[in-house]
């Protein structure tokens, strides 16, 4: 089994990981004293905010939030969600860089974790184990390996001391950003905290991934247009998901497949989305392109990662049914209903202002209320959402938090939206959404049923 020694070891107790936050913050505050001495003496009075965004600072901070990885990654997934592009260049830019940075364990620390968790003879369980990961995400990474039979694996290891530092890392990551100055001072910082920490509790027990993923596999097991990796529970932890290995092609990088079978591949995931949330009642919230593979000789999409799932209840499933339908039909008094049962309203909103969300709700819903395909490929929509978006937080100035689970279903319709675009599809939605639509039970239905 061959080595691999590049990576960065994971700090694994609270203590150190503390100790790194305390580090950054010594390091921003030597570089602000240090610049902002530079400036005086060249004859300038700079602002406390143009010292503190200097490169150097947000090299120190994004470089220290990404060695620990999880909390941080979903503070600003859930911040992102929460504010949208209202948030400052300098603090997209973090995100950003924390998306596509996560540099893997050593070897020597993954070694460890893999004894601790499958015990000293780990490897009798393997013909042979790639000790590069294929991936390195925000609180584990994948491996590939042969099982003792002989078939093919993927091993997701999560990041040593991820599970009990969950709480502390979340609340430093929000000191460190509020010290920063990055996030506005509007956003409800103590809901997106306590979801934050729930959603990273559920991600890093990977036994509730594994339920998960059993579960889609048994609703999508005669379904053709998807494959869902196969759980091998033998060498599942709460700390090591193992399942089967599945072929495919990152989904983002299809530019030369045929036109038809994109615009299939795309509608089959919008198809999927309906049955999770009307159907299922269990949604995989996580859009990352990486989470789907694409099987060109089948045409069947690989679903991967379910640690996002969550489950939802009838009254957010039913008030979404009823908001895309009445979407459908350009019925802005039924949107407006259906988003009150949802629970987008806060009680204090002014007509103008719950006006201004429901447009900009009807705005997001426009492919639905398209007549034939709608070409993603072509459209402005996302700009003409970001812009309605900063004019009700900037001009209107509401800034409500709809409830959680409502922020994780738009950013699931969200990243359906961009890989349209990102693939160049023209998708007929109404078509796609109709099996699933609205219809009132009956008032005679009613009576029978009572």
């Amino acid at each position: 089994m061959a080595e691999y020694d590049d990576g960065k070891k994971v700090p694994t107790n609270r203590m150190s990981r503390v100790g790194m936050f305390g580090s950054v913050v010594t390091k921003v505050a030597t570089n602000m004293a240090a610049e902002g001495a530079k400036q005086l003496i060249a004859g300038k009075r700079p602002k406390a905010k143009d010292l503190l965004l200097t490169p150097k600072n947000i090299s120190n901070i994004t470089d220290q939030l990404a060695q620990l990885r999880g909390a941080a990654m979903k503070v600003g997934q859930l911040l992102s969600m929460d504010a949208g592009d209202a948030l400052p260049k300098e603090l997209t830019d973090i995100l950003a860089r924390l998306r596509s940075d996560a540099a893997p364990m050593p070897a020597k620390q993954l070694a460890d974790v893999l004894a601790g968790e499958w015990g000293g003879d780990w490897q009798r369980h393997f013909l042979s184990f790639k000790f590069k990961p294929m991936a390195a995400a925000s609180i584990g990474q994948v491996h590939f390996a042969y099982d003792d039979d002989g078939s093919e694996l993927a091993v997701k290891v999560q990041y040593p001391g991820v599970k009990k530092s969950i709480s502390s890392d979340v609340d430093n990551v929000v000191t460190l950003l509020r010290l920063t100055g990055l996030v506005p001072k509007e956003v409800d910082y103590k809901s997106l905290l306590e979801e934050a920490k729930k959603q990273l509790h559920a991600e890093a027990d990977y036994l509730l991934e594994a339920e998960h993923a059993k579960a889609f596999h048994e609703l999508l097991n005669e379904d053709d247009s998807f494959v869902v990796p196969k759980i091998k529970d033998a060498l599942t932890t709460s700390s090591i998901l193992t399942m089967s290995y599945e072929q495919g092609e990152p989904i983002e990088d299809l530019d030369n497949l045929p036109d038809a079978q994109k615009t299939e591949l795309v509608s089959n995931l919008f198809t999927l989305l309906f049955r999770e949330v009307f159907d299922f009642q269990r949604i995989q919230t996580d859009p990352n392109f990486a989470n789907y593979l694409y099987q060109r000789e089948t045409g069947k999409v690989v679903l991967l990662d379910f640690g996002a799932t969550r489950l939802y209840n009838d009254t957010i499933s039913e008030g979404y049914q009823r908001l895309l339908t009445a979407a459908m039909h350009s019925d802005t008094a039924g949107v407006a209903d259906a988003m009150s049962q949802i629970g987008f309203f806060s009680e204090h909103i002014f007509p103008e202002q719950k006006e201004a969300v429901v447009n900009l709700v009807m705005t997001a819903c426009e492919p639905l209320r398209h007549v034939g395909p709608y070409d993603f490929g072509r459209s402005d929509l996302a700009k003409r959402i970001h812009d309605a978006g900063m004019a009700l937080s900037t001009e209107q100035g509401y800034w409500h938090t709809p409830p959680v689970d409502a922020l994780f279903l738009h950013r699931k319709i969200g990243g359906l939206y961009l890989l349209a675009a990102r693939l160049g599809v023209s998708v007929d939605l109404p078509k796609l959404f109709a099996p699933f639509a609205w219809e009132p039970e009956s008032e005679l239905a009613k009576v029978v049923a009572n």
